[in-house]
């Protein structure tokens, strides 16, 4: 096709502002750091940088945060104003399916304990800002929180069919993935599309496991399969879709370079990946800067970028 073409075409010309003018998903975005830095710094006078170089340890992440983030949107208007930064940033950038949503504390902190009113914070800057994105709105869990603590919040979110998916992120060690067995079967009685950040930290058959005993449908990061041929195959056979982020990946000293990202080898395996950006706040990861840093860097040819940004697009059918 023709806009496959051009798209190819500015890729391989390096030709940024033709990237962000096509398509393309971004279904791995954490939404509190997901937004334009320029839009909120018209807003609220603030300059954030993201980080230039690779960091050591988690803290030095902690430490930007709290000197860039901080308590500085701990309020109804704060979190409003960064849900309306994070669909700006994806307007610039050409993202038309957008993934994003809180986690189940923020409903009490930000929003009343009014689960209407979350909702509707989230589809209100979606018609204000950019309304030809397709929001799919996401169920949020910190993995460190108490099982029951968790329950008890979600019984404000079971029976919204305005939620698409659910996710379990942070700390990877901070808890065995099979207590969050019935959470997920509650998720998969709610029809909605079961995430976790798996396999960023942890280990190959860390991915398999939470896989299984959560019925996964998709992983965020997943990127230690590639260490073990048989997940790989798994993976592949499942059609278990890995929500990658490369810049973060390396930044965050997961990956050795770019060139190097384990997305070509699980790509050209056969396993169903997409290419998102998880923090642009702190990783300066648009997502048409991280298709551009990866032909770049030779891991993957333009005709292969092209490939995962229209497979990105597809809709999903859940088995």
């Amino acid at each position: 096709m023709l806009e496959d073409s051009i798209f190819i075409e500015a890729i391989k010309n390096g030709n940024l502002d033709v990237i962000r003018q096509f398509p393309k998903a971004d279904l791995h975005n954490h939404f509190v750091l997901g937004g334009c830095r320029e839009f909120i710094q018209s807003k609220t006078g603030y300059e954030i940088k993201p980080i230039s170089k690779t960091l050591s340890s988690m803290s030095e992440m902690d430490a930007w945060s709290a000197q860039y983030i901080g308590n500085r949107f701990n309020s109804t208007e704060g979190r409003r104003l960064l849900i309306e930064a994070t669909f700006e940033q994806a307007r610039k950038d050409g993202v038309t399916i957008l993934e994003i949503g809180e986690d189940v504390w923020g409903l009490g902190a930000f929003f009343h304990d009014d689960i209407e009113e979350l909702i509707a914070a989230f589809q209100e800057a979606n018609a204000k800002i950019a309304s030809e994105i397709e929001l799919r709105l996401q169920i949020g869990l910190s993995r460190h929180c108490g099982i029951d603590y968790l329950e008890d919040c979600l019984k404000h979110f079971w029976g919204h069919k305005e939620f698409y998916s659910i996710d379990l992120y942070g700390d990877e060690m901070a808890q065995p993935i099979d207590k969050f067995i019935p959470i997920y079967e509650k998720a998969a009685e709610n029809g909605l599309v079961l995430k976790a950040h798996v396999g960023e930290w942890g280990t190959a058959e860390d991915v398999r496991t939470a896989v299984e005993l959560l019925h996964l449908h998709e992983v965020q990061h997943g990127i230690a399969a590639v260490l073990d041929e048989s997940v790989i195959d798994y993976l592949a056979e499942k059609k278990i879709r890995l929500n990658i982020t490369p810049t973060s990946n390396v930044l965050l000293g997961r990956v050795s370079d770019m060139k190097d990202h384990p997305i070509a080898q699980l790509y050209r395996k056969g396993v169903d990946v997409t290419i998102n950006s998880d923090d642009v706040l702190i990783f300066d990861s648009d997502v048409s800067k991280e298709y551009l840093r990866l032909y770049r860097s030779g891991c993957l040819t333009a005709e292969e970028l092209n490939d995962i940004r229209l497979n990105g697009l597809k809709e999903r059918v859940l088995v």
